[in-house]
């Protein structure tokens, strides 16, 4: 089936051709969506390109603002995302990380979708297209899901965001799961938020985990019970990576490892 291209000038025009036609999808940065083309899917005929410059700018204040078509590199080489470095760094190589977006991410399937779970963490909201905003826990699980999405917004994080990938193939192999965790700085009390990405159809909180740390980051304790409890509440799969099994015995590790790291 032929697949037509549609190129809108404002992110409000797209939003209402992307609600209003069911067989389109977004062309934001392709990895996802021109795969599917050249493998002959069927569920969309239109592609929607969007050439309005608030679609890729980044805004770093007490709130930072990315554009849905922010690629990875640009988060990669912005000096005031540095805390997002790391994250955007291990998805793909050069090549997918000068196309790969922030709005693709979200809606990327799993084993994919590490960014996603890490702006979960920082407690991001997705700015929609034709208005409004929905948490990324609530997107990335459903809610929203014929929305355009323009730009995702979070607090400009004041404790420190860890986030560790574990795959077999280094240094950019498809990752077994990933763990993106917000931490009070010096390890003391405050809000403690945990997503594991592979362990489920989307990125996950880990609020058992989550609930053993609450006010005692640093606590050696309270990372016992934390590692304990990672997997309680998830529901990893097996696929060709690895088996539900697997997933639920080195959760904890990994995660003892992350809240360890110094």
């Amino acid at each position: 089936m032929p697949v037509s291209v549609a190129t809108y000038a404002s992110l409000a025009e797209a939003g209402r051709a992307f609600a209003d036609r069911r067989t389109a999808r977004v062309y934001s940065g392709g990895t996802i969506v021109m795969r599917a083309v050249n493998e002959g899917d069927t569920s969309f005929d239109t592609l929607i390109r969007i050439t309005d410059r608030a679609y890729t700018e980044i805004a770093v204040g007490s709130e930072v603002r990315l554009g849905g078509g922010v690629t990875m590199g640009a988060i990669a080489a912005h000096r005031d995302l540095a805390f997002l470095a790391p994250v955007a760094r291990v998805i793909g190589g050069p090549q997918v990380r000068s196309v790969a977006t922030v709005a693709g991410n979200l809606f990327a399937p799993a084993p994919y979708g590490d960014l996603a779970g890490a702006l979960m963490a920082l407690g991001a909201q997705a700015e929609l297209a034709g208005g409004g905003r929905v948490a990324v826990d609530e997107l990335v699980r459903g809610g929203g899901s014929r929305a355009l999405v323009a730009a995702v917004n979070f607090p400009r994080p004041q404790g420190e965001l860890r986030f560790a990938k574990v795959s077999r193939v280094r240094p950019k192999g498809v990752g077994l799961m990933s763990i993106s965790a917000l931490l009070p700085r010096g390890g003391g009390g405050g809000d403690v938020r945990i997503v594991f990405n592979g362990m489920g159809p989307h990125p996950v909180r880990a609020t058992a985990a989550e609930r053993a740390l609450s006010g005692r980051a640093g606590d050696r304790q309270a990372i016992e019970r934390a590692a304990a409890s990672a997997a309680e509440g998830l529901s990893p799969v097996d696929d060709a990576l690895a088996s539900a099994w697997y997933r639920r015995e080195v959760a904890g590790v990994h995660l003892k490892r992350l809240l360890e790291a110094r």
